[in-house]
């Protein structure tokens, strides 16, 4: 009963996803698992009163996971909050991809890193991966070294704290990782003044938007991704759906052969990769 008046009430304030957030909510307030909710006894006025804080945050659009203070990303849990993008799940495809580009010990750079979900996916799946996860921004380094630190992994996974514009970034990668095998990256794509909903406007403007076309850092990106692999390997780049196009010209400007443009499970383009031969 009480989910069920709570997923009615995000249900009336726009929250697309009304019942799983309720009930996740009413987990969260009842210190259980989602599935035994069905087998929970009834909740105490204090529980009541938590969970009525919960869903009156929501109800006001904050996003689910900085409510929660955790994302899921494939095997991780994620801390996020004000301050970190909140990683989506479209982005698993390409941490999927690049996961199947390299096999035990590889040497991969997750640039503009954010909380750790790809280069820490790759981290946990790859056998005795060397993963250095670059961010320049201070708040979004905080949970990035949080989740770095919490992460089982059976290679290592090292936080850099820098700027993917940086000249000096490849010298300091290449000191930590030798020859790269595989470059990954989620950086902000969106176009200055796309509508965002509630929730995404939540995320850090600086993790968003990068140019009239989406492109800017991207443009960055690409020749960065290039030198890094100049020895051969493979670079994935997530971008916006409406910017798929450019991210092929750029990858192909700065060398990359075999560029492949990858959907998202809704059909859209998400991602982009390529290939450095030696």
């Amino acid at each position: 009963m009480l989910a069920a008046a709570a997923a009615a009430r995000l249900a009336e304030a726009g929250v697309p996803s009304a019942r799983f957030d309720a009930e996740v909510l009413l987990a969260e307030a009842l210190g259980i698992d989602r599935g035994r909710l069905p087998l929970a006894d009834d909740a105490t006025p204090e529980h009541e009163a938590a969970y009525e804080a919960l869903i009156s945050r929501r109800a006001a659009r904050e996003p689910l996971q900085h409510i929660l203070g955790r994302a899921h990303f494939g095997p991780l849990t994620l801390a996020v909050g004000p301050g970190v993008f909140v990683p989506r799940p479209e982005t698993e495809l390409l941490a999927d991809w690049a996961a199947g580009q390299v096999g035990r010990g590889a040497a991969i750079v997750d640039l503009c890193a954010g909380s750790g979900a790809l280069g820490l996916y790759l981290a946990a799946t790859v056998p005795e991966a060397r993963v250095v996860l670059v961010e320049r921004d201070h708040a979004a380094l905080g949970y990035l070294r949080r989740n770095a630190a919490a992460a089982t992994a059976s290679g290592t996974a090292t936080v850099l704290a820098g700027d993917v514009r940086d000249p000096d970034l490849p010298a300091r990668l290449t000191g930590l990782l030798g020859a790269v095998d595989l470059v990954v990256t989620n950086p902000p794509y969106v176009p200055e003044g796309a509508a965002l909903d509630r929730e995404a406007a939540a995320d850090p403007a600086a993790a968003l938007f990068s140019g009239a076309d989406g492109l800017d850092l991207i443009r960055d990106l690409a020749p960065l991704a290039a030198r890094l692999l100049a020895g051969g390997g493979t670079v994935g780049v997530e971008h916006d759906d409406a910017n798929g196009g450019g991210a092929v010209a750029l990858l192909r400007a700065a060398g990359f052969g075999a560029v492949t443009q990858h959907r998202d499970l809704a059909g859209r383009p998400r991602y982009v990769t390529g290939r450095m031969d030696a």
